[in-house]
């Protein structure tokens, strides 16, 4: 048993999974963190994205972010973005431990079937009271072998709103992997046949896509959920009655935000990005999908597809865009009447029409 909280190696290697439940997400990551040379590298999703604070380039550090790129005319091509530190907002290193010399230690508790220390830090700001929980092990340092070297197990946050009355946040840190061995250079090098260029979007993205380790290690930074949702806001004309509402709505606008660049690092084939729905919560939206198919013995009363899909597979295309032809439109808005099954209606009678018609 430690009564000092852990100090962590200022050259470390760490990789572990971040747990959000509330916005059903698992992410894996891989760091490396030198605090001698001021660099650290965070990769998600297996390498998918790679995130690098290098706070000795420039004036004020810079921050860079390697991930594939689809547009029109490529895809998935391996690109460099970089944003520049400035004087007040200088780029900084970034652990994915917590820094816990505030911690106070509690006892003693099994977790992942590890015998643990468990550190405690409780903090209020305004009518919020978050907990940070750190379970710690120990064991010989291959580096120095008459010391114990603390090995982080898990790192919890369980964050109160006494304005809601609930839980407003919860999020926990499972690492599988630390040491402390000396990290290459070659590391923190971006090895890529074009430049980095400047990021394209405004300056409130940057935590959550160049650094978004930063909203979840404490101490922690939340800043851009602030403006995130100003500008939500301000661009749908989003009101409410109350103090209450304000923060229940910013509140499943986090998560939904969280969930957006999370699934956005995965590189699924698809982008998420924020809606006039991104502060509603998933009944919600249950309610504006609206369809309850009728269960109809013998099927739904359609013809069967009459060709052979097997004998048409060798000659049928990789993709087929019906847009580059003007046979399907642009996609509409139907705001909240729910009426999806009329678009997809219409623009299938539009599909048919075109063709019908040559074209026209």
């Amino acid at each position: 048993l430690s009564t000092k909280p852990p100090r962590w190696e200022k050259v470390h290697t760490v990789k572990g999974t971040l747990y959000i439940p509330y916005a059903e997400i698992s992410e894996p990551f891989y760091a490396w963190y030198d605090e001698i040379t001021s660099r650290s590298r965070i990769d998600y999703y297996g390498g998918m994205v790679k995130t690098y604070q290098l706070t000795q380039n420039g004036d004020f550090g810079e921050s860079l972010k390697v991930a594939p790129v689809t547009t029109d005319d490529t895809l998935n091509h391996v690109t460099c973005l970089q944003v520049n530190g400035t004087l007040d907002n200088k780029i900084e290193v970034q652990s994915v431990l917590p820094n816990a010399k505030d911690f106070n230690l509690i006892g003693t508790e099994e977790i992942l079937g590890l015998q643990c220390d468990k550190f405690y830090l409780e903090e209020v700001i305004g009518q919020k009271k978050n907990t940070y929980t750190l379970w710690v092990r120990y064991k010989k340092s291959p580096k120095y072998p008459a010391a114990r070297m603390p090995i982080p197990v898990r790192y919890e946050m369980r964050g109160f709103n006494t304005l809601l009355g609930s839980h407003y946040d919860h999020y926990y840190l499972d690492y599988d992997y630390y040491n402390h061995e000396d990290i290459p250079d070659e590391i923190f090098e971006v090895n890529l046949d074009e430049p980095c260029t400047g990021f394209p979007g405004p300056g409130a993205g940057h935590y959550a896509t160049f650094n978004p380790m930063k909203e979840f290690i404490h101490p922690r930074s939340t800043e851009h959920i602030d403006d995130e949702f100003k500008r939500f806001m301000g661009k749908h004309s989003k009101t409410f009655n109350s103090n209450l509402e304000h923060e229940h709505r910013k509140n499943v606008f986090t998560h939904n935000l969280r969930y957006i660049h999370s699934m956005n690092r995965a590189k699924l084939g698809y982008t998420l990005g924020v809606n006039h729905l991104a502060d509603r919560t998933e009944e919600e939206l249950k309610a504006l999908r609206g369809f309850k198919p009728t269960k109809l013995e013998g099927g739904n009363g359609g013809q069967s597809f009459p060709y052979d899909y097997e004998k048409m597979a060798d000659s049928l295309p990789e993709q087929y865009d019906w847009r580059l032809f003007g046979a399907v439109t642009p996609v509409k808005d139907q705001s909240v009447c729910g009426s999806c099954w009329s678009f997809g209606t219409i623009g299938a009678i539009e599909g048919a029409y075109f063709l019908k018609n040559g074209g026209n």
